[in-house]
């Protein structure tokens, strides 16, 4: 049987690690963050507890239970919380990493639950590296002209950002991060919306082109492309 100090040593130690990978996750202000990580560890560690140690002696002929029956159900009950964080927009899909990051969160929690403390720690820190070491390296790589930041500010409520969004489709541009706010701009509560994309571009693609097609989208009046402004009009799409 295990000791109350383990019990709580484990279920800890699974709040740790499911809460490291879940902060990285609200600070990118993903649909799932610290709490529904943390959530999930320590659910998937006490399954995990549970299954081990709860049936002890009640399985056949006085023998344990078979313990990776429940750990069963945690894999593919966290499968449908994950895709509850994926949605698509056209060609563009995004959550993805955030389902792959509740997984391995419930992949964690059974193996503190089992009493991996090494394997969950390691698992933990290859999460990290794969969620903050690798987007670093992908920004970087914005000098090379793979990547690009873009800000569009236009009217709110003209419907632009949908132009937007077809517009990069049909360019083959993917938006692998993208921001939104809106602030008034007049007395008249007038609203501006700003939205940051982080685009992937493809390895051809014709940048004045793409200009001209943004240039024409109604309601946009001002786009700025990896730090130069490259439209500026004034706004006459209010009503």
């Amino acid at each position: 049987m295990i000791s109350n100090i383990d019990l709580t040593i484990r279920l800890v130690l699974s709040m740790i690690l499911g809460g490291l990978i879940g902060y990285e996750r609200e600070l990118t202000n993903r649909p799932a963050g610290l709490r529904t990580h943390i959530l999930v560890t320590v659910g998937s560690c006490l399954v995990m507890i549970l299954s081990i140690y709860g049936f002890t002696g009640l399985g056949p002929n006085g023998g344990n239970g078979e313990p990776a029956r429940l750990a069963a159900q945690v894999v593919s009950g966290i499968g449908f919380l994950g895709a509850g964080t994926i949605m698509r927009e056209g060609s563009t899909v995004s959550g993805l990493t955030t389902a792959a990051s509740i997984w391995i969160c419930g992949g964690i929690g059974l193996a503190i639950g089992a009493g991996f403390y090494f394997a969950a720690l390691i698992t933990t820190l290859i999460a990290l590296f794969s969620l903050v070491g690798i987007r670093l390296i992908e920004r970087k790589n914005t000098r090379f002209g793979k990547y690009s930041k873009v800000k569009i500010i236009g009217v709110e409520g003209s419907g632009f950002i949908v132009d937007i969004g077809s517009l990069f489709e049909k360019f083959n541009i993917s938006i692998r991060n993208i921001q939104i706010r809106n602030y008034i701009i007049d007395e008249n509560d007038n609203k501006d919306m700003e939205i940051n994309f982080l685009i992937r571009l493809p390895l051809k693609y014709n940048k004045l082109k793409i200009y001209e097609e943004i240039n024409k989208i109604h309601g946009v009046h001002q786009v700025i492309w990896d730090g130069t402004e490259i439209i500026k009009k004034y706004n006459n799409d209010r009503k």
